[in-house]
């Protein structure tokens, strides 16, 4: 399976959080998933580091790539297709990061890992 992590799984992924489900869990030690962190979740941590709403033990230029490789999860970049799909989505997310997300789990067949359930009204595939 293909997998793609809202922001917030990934923060919970990286720091073995307790919001993070058993599912969820389950499905990212699993050998046989691809696990992917969009450039728009990196940018989403970037900016909210920056405001000071994410504290991080490092710069995040050196926190992220570290952590994706530390726990061998794989970039997804921003593409134009992905981006244009958007103006293919109902505004039931108002979060621009998010719905950026869901344009690309489509796009690229992505089951996205996320707790959201304003993304679940969404027609992507979803996991948690």
């Amino acid at each position: 399976m293909k997998i793609l992590l809202d922001t917030c799984a990934f923060l919970w992924i990286i720091s073995d959080a307790s919001e993070l489900s058993t599912h969820a869990r389950e499905l990212f030690v699993n050998p046989e998933n691809d696990i992917y962190l969009s450039s728009v979740s990196s940018w989403e941590i970037c900016i909210k580091h920056a405001l000071g709403r994410l504290p991080l033990p490092q710069r995040p230029e050196h926190f992220i790539p570290a952590q994706r490789k530390k726990h061998a999860i794989e970039t997804v970049p921003l593409e134009e297709q992905a981006t244009l799909y958007m103006t293919r989505l109902p505004e039931f997310h108002k979060d621009p990061f998010d719905r950026m997300l869901i344009s690309q789990a489509i796009v690229h067949q992505f089951n996205i890992m996320t707790p959201d359930e304003l993304i679940l009204q969404y027609p992507v595939r979803s996991v948690w």
